[in-house]
Parts: structure tokens; sequence; C-alpha cells
């Protein structure tokens, strides 16, 4: 059952990958059958080496070194040694630079993948219906974008790594059973048999560990998105240590994951290491005993000490790497849910607004919900100044969030001076709309950034929105547009970070301007002087104003009211 969930994660991220990305994947294999050879003669050049050494007279009477010798004319077995030592000096350099390269290649490959990963994520997040966004856990989508994306490389990496430490494996494997196979196939079925054990025990138990560390890891991130949004709300309930015990829980959870995991790997290690050089040590002591002289098996003996020096730690870093990869795969199959996941397709083809804005026949509900609007119609004109009333939960912001496509009606349309509404245009017809919400959203950084909030930085632009909304003199009387604003703009009053988010809504100068209840949280004679510089702004735009005090919409020319059904 594991292994085929196993195998199924690695099905899943092949088919998350480009094409480029499977031809520079080949190459890495391809890179690492090489590596496969370089290592195993860095090993296998050993033993010749050590006995060549030792008994010099074998130059000369073994085929494969006599032929070296007389082809290169060595004068002496001193100088053919010295020459032998030379060229495995150059050759272990070279094995370093290429271990090195290689080990970047495979790095940068990895990172990039990350990279990958979360940027088609964050991508696909911000391109997705607000309608379906609405109903996604911000803290989970933090989570695919940051923490998932990064698993899924990492298991990548266990992949390719996995592939060279068998292909290395099996190389000096060979070797041995060449050397001696009986021995080799006694190491064999003991190894096998405690590898087996170690994939089916503790595999089983890596696994748990990963389901355990993924849904902790969800809490981790939830419990300090919602104290630290509502810092205050927390000061005031005065029960830090509820929080305290809340995140203690979720966090030690996760930390216990997370050690007996590395804990667990390094069972295999400890395991086959113990058991391999016993059984070397045992083949030894049986040598002396039988023959009572280890001189003429020496070289073999030296042979298979290097042999599992080097293939014991490869067989326990596959098993290291696919225990890894059994950790992560949940992160797999949530970035693969993520990716494959429907998007949608949204043109910019342009949008003339000149004169108005027709809805026919709009029908709207929100999924398993009662319908909103059933037939409506409604006519905006250009320039006009439109006010949305009605108790809450009447569809006030859902009907403005319809007519500047946000929300796309379930049946009717939406015309801009004829043209109908559709996945074409609705980009070019956003970008036309500045929206001052009730709550703005101020990052930490500067004022300038906060204002422009992405697009290019156009000082003249700022000074022309900052003198508009009455913030320049403000600015001026401290750092100008690099004054920092704090996180969530708690170094500003509510009206100075009202004024940016009416800023904002200004500096792409849209042709509509919407006022999402954008002044009721402000105290009336505050919002009275901000509204009348916003109908002062607005005097050549279309307004759109979502309010419940009866003030904010005096001058209004239309009024819309929204009742519950």
């Amino acid at each position: 059952m594991k292994k085929n969930k196993f195998l199924h994660d690695i099905g899943l991220i092949f088919t998350l990958i480009t094409r480029r990305d499977k031809m520079i994947l080949f190459f890495l294999l391809f890179a690492t059958l090489f590596l496969t050879l370089v290592e195993t003669f860095g090993v296998s050049v050993i033993m010749p080496f050590i006995t060549l050494a030792t008994n010099p007279d074998l130059i000369l009477n073994q085929r494969i070194p006599r032929e070296i010798y007389n082809f290169f004319n060595f004068k002496n077995t001193t100088d053919f040694m010295i020459t032998f030592s030379i060229v495995l000096v150059i050759f272990y350099i070279f094995r370093a630079v290429y271990n090195i390269t290689y080990n970047y290649l495979l790095n940068r490959f990895v990172s990039r993948k990350y990279h990958y990963f979360s940027y088609s994520i964050f991508c696909r997040v911000l391109r997705s219906d607000y309608e379906k966004f609405s109903k996604k856990n911000l803290d989970e989508i933090r989570k695919k974008i940051v923490t998932d994306s990064l698993r899924t490389s990492q298991f990548l990496s266990s992949f390719l790594n996995i592939f060279a430490e068998i292909s290395i494996g099996l190389l000096l494997y060979v070797i041995l059973l060449i050397i001696s196979w009986k021995m080799t196939m006694i190491l064999t079925l003991f190894l096998g048999i405690n590898v087996f054990l170690i994939v089916k025990g503790v595999g089983r138990a890596v696994d748990k560990q990963g389901q355990e560390r993924s849904k902790s890891e969800e809490g981790f991130y939830k419990i300090i998105s919602h104290t630290l949004s509502n810092f205050k709300i927390v000061k005031l309930r005065a029960k830090e240590e509820e929080d305290f015990r809340l995140f203690e829980q979720i966090s030690l959870k996760r930390s216990r994951a997370q050690a007996l995991y590395g804990t667990l790997t390094l069972l295999p290690r400890n395991i086959l290491e113990t058991i391999g050089f016993c059984i070397l040590v045992a083949c030894v002591g049986y040598i002396l005993y039988s023959y009572g002289d280890a001189k003429a098996v020496l070289p073999i003996v030296s042979m298979y000490a290097l042999a599992l020096y080097r293939v014991l730690p490869s067989v326990t870093r596959i098993l290291d790497h696919y225990n890894a990869m059994l950790f992560v795969g949940k992160a797999v199959e949530d970035i693969y849910e993520a990716m494959t996941d429907e998007e949608k397709v949204e043109g910019d083809t342009q949008v003339i607004f000149e004169k108005n804005i027709i809805l026919k026949n709009i029908h709207f509900s929100y999924p398993g919900k009662r319908e909103l609007f059933h037939g409506l119609n409604l006519e905006i004109k250009k320039g006009e100044k439109v006010a949305f009333v009605g108790t809450s939960g009447a569809g006030k912001s859902t009907l403005v969030d319809l007519i500047i496509g946000i929300l796309q009606p379930k049946d009717g349309e939406i015309l801009i001076d004829g043209v109908k509404l559709n996945s074409e245009n609705i980009r070019s017809w956003r970008k036309k709309v500045g929206y001052i919400p009730q709550d703005i959203y101020l990052f930490d950084g500067s004022v300038g950034e906060n204002i422009t909030f992405g697009s290019k930085m156009d000082k003249k632009r700022l000074i022309e929105v900052a003198k508009m909304t009455k913030i320049y003199d403000f600015l001026q009387e401290n750092n100008g547009f690099d004054t920092q604003v704090g996180d969530g703009g708690k170094q500003l009053s509510g009206g100075q970070r009202q004024r940016i988010g009416i800023a904002r809504a200004l500096y792409n100068n849209p042709d509509i301007l919407v006022l999402d209840e954008a002044t009721s949280a402000l105290d009336t004679e505050t919002e009275s002087v901000i509204m009348d510089e916003i109908y002062n702004i607005a005097k050549n735009k279309t307004l759109l104003i979502i309010a419940h005090r009866l003030s904010t919409i005096e001058r209004c020319e239309k009024k819309i009211i929204i009742s519950k059904k």
C-alpha cells in the first residue's frame, strides 16, 4: 500500500514538471551514471594500487599492469608506481571537481523547481475566480506557496539522489560478486532482510509522522495568523494563557513529528552499518581460525571493507531519501492538487466606457444559498453618482462586485456601451475601477509604496493624488513619500489611512470610483471632510457608493435600495 503511494507520488511530480525540466532531469540522470562510474572506479582502484605498492613484482607478473608497463616503456617498477600515484591524485582531484559541479547543478535544478512551484501557485491564486478564492483558507495558501513547494522540490531532489546511490551501489555490488560471489551473497542475504524490515517498519512510521506534520503545520500557521492579526482583541480578552497553551500544543505536536522523523531516519544507518561490519569482522575471524594467516586474503578483505564503507552509506542514504519522500508525500499531493486545479483564463481586450453600464436580466446566487438577484435590470450612466443602500446581507456589495467584474452573473449580461462583459475583456474593465474598502490594508512599507501598490512609481502622479486627498502636507512634515506606515498602518491615524487608501484608488486614474462602506469606521466630522473631498475628486468620474449613513449618500443622483427577499 505504501509502495503504491510512493510510486503514485513520483508519478504526480513528473506530471508537474515541464518538458524542458524532464530534459534537464534526463541530463542529470546521465550525469549521475557518469558519477557512478567515477565513484566506482575511485573505490575499485584502491585494491590494485595497494596490492602493487606492497608487492611491485606483480607489475611484471600480472597481464594488465605488465601491458601498461611495456606500452609506456617504464624503466622500473618504481617509476610505474610513481606515475600510478600521480594519475590517481589527478583522478581524485577531477572526482572532487565533478562531484562539486554535479551537486551544484542538482541543487540549482531543485531550487528552481521550488521557485517554479511556489511561483505557479502564487500566479494561480491571483488569477483565480474571486468567488472561489473567498472560500479558501489564507493560511493554507501561504503554506502551499512557502512550505509545500519547498518540500515538493526536496522530494524531487531525494528521487535524484536515490537514483545516484542505486547506480553506485549496483556497480560496486557487481565488483563484489566478481571478487567473491559466496561472501557477497551472504552479505546480501543478511542486509537484504534488514533493508526489507526497515522499509516496512520505519517507512510506515515515517509516512505516519509526515501526515501528522502536515496536519499540525496547518494549525501552526492558523494560530499565528489569527492571533497576530487580531492583536488588540487578544490583549483585550486578557486570556493570553489560552493562546499560549494552544500554540504550545500545536508547536509541540509539530516538533514531536519532526523529532521522531529525525530519529527514525538514523535507524537504517546504525542498523545496517552495525550488521555489515560485524559480518565482515566475523569473516576475518573465520579466515584466521581456518587458515591461521590472513595475508593471502588481505587485499580481498580490504576491498570488502572499502566497498562496505561506500555501499553501506549508499544503502542508508537510499533509505533516508526514501523516508524523506514518504515524509513529504502529502506536500506533493497538495501541490499537485493546487497546480491542476481548473484555472480560469481572462483576457485584456479593450473596453470603451463613454456612455453607460447596463445590467440586463441579471441572476446571481452563491452556491448553496438563496438567490440574491432574479432578473435584475439596471442602468448607470457615465459620471453618475450612485448609492447602494439596504440592510446587511441584502446584497449591496455583491451587486457592486458584479458591476465592476469581480463576480460574474449566473445568468444575464452586463453591457458596457453595448459591449458584453465577458472573460475576454474583463481584465480591461477592472482596470477602469478604483476601489476603496472599509478596511484599508496597508503593508509595512513607505507611503509611496502603499499608494502605488505594485504599480510603477511615478513621483509626479504621487504628488497629484497626495494633494487631491489632502495628505501631501502631512507627508511634507515627515519623510515625504518615504514615510513609514508600520504593519497594518499602525503608525498612522484612521483618517490618514483612509486618505492613503483613496490615493491608492486614484493613482491609476480610474473611470469608476467605488466606496464600499469606506468611511463607516470614521467619526462623523472626519467622514464629512473626506466625503467632500471624494465628491470633489470624482466630479468627472462614475461614483458607486455602498453606505449605511444617509449623510454619506445625500449628494448621489441615484439611490438603489436593496432588500432581502
